[in-house]
């Protein structure tokens, strides 16, 4: 074959490689925009087929099959192309047939909310036209909605006019920039130097943060990504009730100051992952302002309430705090991810901004153009805000709080439950809608109550009829329940304590 045939022939190559792409690009072609149509009725098509067909939360198959499937899929395989109906067809097996139904009335377990539906119309214009949130010219109207749901956000948590956020990733993101705001903040107001241009002072490794022991692990993460590690986390104890114990607080404190550790900020979580317990958040504002600390609220649970005329007043207190965290795909519902984060002063963005001539020149600064990216760690950013843009606009406010109100009720019906029983022990009262429990039918057998719940707890996963979680409180193992569903009924909450005393008396005749 000579040169010219050669030429010839790659160049009809690349004619049909382009003509195959004209139909899977999005675009505003004609075969773009009827191949868009009919992949995305199919998908909506096999979505619907399993909600219709499964009943369950889960089916109850176990780790080895699922591996199994996926061993017999080899990388040579990702050089053969296949039909949209094959590859949904393949996704059934692989996946939509024993994907965990987080909208199951019977999944309990985790905070994962079940979602609403103007959000998944919201989703198809968020990836289909796939904007960017980090630049004014990637995102324009986008921009405005984004801002326009921070300013209500920071209106119902009680801040300033001065304050100011950002849309995030999720709680662990949230808690990071907050934390990363409380670290410089205390080094650029009692150190020469800018920990921007010249990182952390000698002293950060003597650098402390106070929080309950029960609060998100993302704390300790995130220090340390930060370079003070998770040594910088002093963990105080908490009540009765499982919140931050402020006397505790005030001891830890002068502690630290004592063996010649600098205390730079306190956390107060509102709602724990495991009890939904509160912080005492006036109290801990107190304290900060009275040692010139920083204070953060991990709201990523418990912010939801903020909208709950019935509830709201269980974060009092948060509107003194100088940061705080909120996961809309908690409470309000949303689909990952959606969250944000809140500074009760926009100045404080100057800890975190960077200008790039390519992205977010000064002179757009100057022109008044919004600089999202100047708020964020992230720079490409989905357009995640319009999801709660729907809700609002669709459910309204007292249409998307009611939900939460139910769970709550769940949880507190769930709590008068049991505490009626003698054969369950439950240690706390639900201030949201977690609670924690265990099955203690025995006072005669030597069984361990460790083993039975933790047994009761994978033996009602494996059986898919209802999903329900555990954790440990001071080493013993307990059950809990995490109500979110606003369709959970008290007839499911009864159902799932039957189906732990069925497993729970299972094991107890074999052992």
């Amino acid at each position: 074959m000579n040169i010219l045939e050669q030429t010839k022939q790659d160049v009809n190559h690349k004619l049909v490689l382009v003509d195959h792409a004209n139909g899977h690009i999005f675009s505003n072609e004609k075969d773009g925009i009827t191949n868009y149509e009919n992949s995305m009725k199919k998908a909506i098509h096999a979505i619907t087929n399993t909600l219709k067909e499964r009943k369950t939360p889960f089916t109850g198959k176990s780790i080895e099959a699922l591996k199994d499937r996926f061993e017999r899929i080899k990388f040579e395989h990702f050089e053969e192309t296949h039909s949209l109906e094959y590859v949904i067809e393949e996704l059934k097996e692989l996946y939509l047939d024993d994907c965990v139904h987080f909208h199951h009335p019977k999944y309990i377990a985790h905070l994962n909310c079940p979602i609403l539906t103007p959000t998944l119309v919201a989703e198809a214009f968020i990836s289909s036209l796939n904007s960017s949130m980090d630049t004014w010219d990637q995102s324009t109207g986008g921009t405005f909605i984004e801002l326009k749901l921070i300013d209500w956000t920071l209106d119902i948590l009680g801040y300033p006019k001065s304050g100011d956020g950002i849309f995030t990733s999720g709680g662990t993101q949230s808690n990071m920039m907050g934390l990363l705001l409380a670290r410089d903040h205390y080094i650029k107001n009692n150190y020469a130097i800018d920990p921007k241009m010249d990182g952390l002072p000698a002293d950060a490794s003597k650098f402390r943060v106070f929080c309950s022991e029960v609060s998100h692990f993302s704390l300790k993460k995130n220090l340390s990504l930060l370079g003070l590690g998770q040594n910088a986390v002093i963990p105080v104890s908490v009540d009765v009730d499982f919140k931050m114990d402020i006397k505790k607080l005030e001891l830890a404190i002068e502690e630290q100051k004592q063996v010649g550790n600098i205390p730079i900020a306190i956390v107060g979580t509102a709602g724990t992952t495991d009890f939904g317990s509160i912080d005492p958040l006036i109290a801990i504002s107190a304290l900060a302002k009275q040692n010139n600390l920083w204070f953060h609220v991990d709201a990523a649970y418990g912010g939801g309430l903020l909208i709950s005329k019935k509830h709201r007043h269980k974060l009092k207190g948060i509107e003194l705090s100088d940061s705080a965290t909120i996961d809309y795909h908690k409470t309000f519902y949303q689909p990952v991810s959606s969250s944000g984060f809140f500074m009760r002063n926009k100045s404080f963005v100057d800890y975190i901004k960077y200008h790039a001539d390519y992205l977010n020149s000064k002179e757009q600064d100057e022109e008044g153009i919004p600089n999202m990216v100047k708020k964020s760690i992230q720079t490409t950013r989905r357009f995640d805000a319009l999801k709660l843009w729907f809700t609002l606009r669709i459910i309204g406010i007292q249409g998307l709080s009611s939900y939460l109100e139910k769970a709550i009720e769940n949880a507190q019906f769930t709590a008068e439950y049991l505490k009626k029983r003698d054969d369950f022990e439950i240690i706390h009262q639900p201030e949201i809608s977690a609670i924690v429990f265990r099955y203690t039918p025995y006072s005669d057998l030597d069984i361990s109550y460790c083993n039975l719940n933790s047994h009761i707890r994978k033996a009602v996963f494996n059986e898919g009829k209802a999903i329900i979680t555990s954790t440990k409180v001071r080493e013993e193992v307990f059950l809990k329940f995490t109500l979110l569903n606003p369709l959970t009924t008290t007839k499911d909450i009864e159902e799932v304590i039957d189906l732990i005393v069925f497993h729970g008396q299972q094991y107890s005749l074999k052992n």
